[in-house]
Formats: C-alpha cells, structure tokens, sequence
C-alpha cells in the first residue's frame, strides 16, 4: 500500500496569465515609447570624438538641431534654412527662457558651418546651445 500525502483540494493558488500579460503589455508600451523619442538621434551623422564627451541624454523640450555632411539644417526630420532655425529658436525660447538646444553637426563638416548654427541659436536667445559629441575610442 502506497502512504502518499493527502492533496488538499481546496488550498488557494494563484492564476499567473494575467499578470505576464500586463508585463508584456507593459513592455511593448515602454519599447515603443522609447523609439520615438529617439528618432531625431539616430539620423546618419558622425559626431567628432571629445574626451569631456558625457552621455547622449534627451532633455525635456530640448529642441535638437542636425547639420549632416552636406550642410543641411534638420530639425524634426525637416530640413530648415538659417532664418528658419532662428525663428524656431526664437519662438522657443520666447514660450520656455530656459529653453534647451542641441547641435549635432557631422564630424567631417566645416566647422564654420557648426559656428553659424551655433550663433543663430545664440542670437534667438538660448542661453547655452550644446554641441554633442561622442567619447573617444
């Protein structure tokens, strides 16, 4: 004869379904939010290398400038002319005074080019625009 312990019918448990469906869900929500908040960093242009480069972060409102090797102004996917830029930045920092601006401009672009933008930016009234770069090695 077989002593076996006695299944207790009646002891509670715990139904996990629903709770790997709301983290999935959760997850697939969060990884879509992420890259679209991100597409404005991921066009084709290669950043100069800095040794005081920090990390690549997106500042709330931050409005980010792109010059790609050709020299165009890209700004939300569209590509702008200077005067365009420092109305942008103008009605910016006219809403928002501590308003941020980035400028990501192509390492093998003449940095005359870079100055321009960075210049406009200034005259609109940003504060401090920030050039990003990428650490070295």
């Amino acid at each position: 004869m077989l002593i076996g312990k006695k299944r207790n019918e009646d002891a509670p448990s715990i139904e996990m379904t629903p709770i790997i469906d709301m983290v999935f869900l959760l997850l697939i929500f969060f990884l879509v939010a992420t890259t679209y908040q991100q597409s404005e960093r991921e066009l084709a242009i290669a950043l100069p290398e800095a040794e005081a480069a920090g990390p690549i972060s997106t500042m709330l409102r931050e409005i980010i400038i792109n010059i790609n090797a050709q020299g165009e102004i890209i700004v939300g996917g569209q590509a702008i002319s200077l005067e365009e830029l420092r109305s942008l930045v103008a009605d910016a920092v006219q809403v928002n005074p501590d308003q941020k601006v980035s400028v990501r401009g192509d390492k093998d672009l003449p940095y005359g080019t870079i100055a321009r933008v960075l210049d406009v930016c200034k005259a609109a009234g940003a504060q401090q625009p920030f050039l990003d770069t990428v650490p070295l090695g």
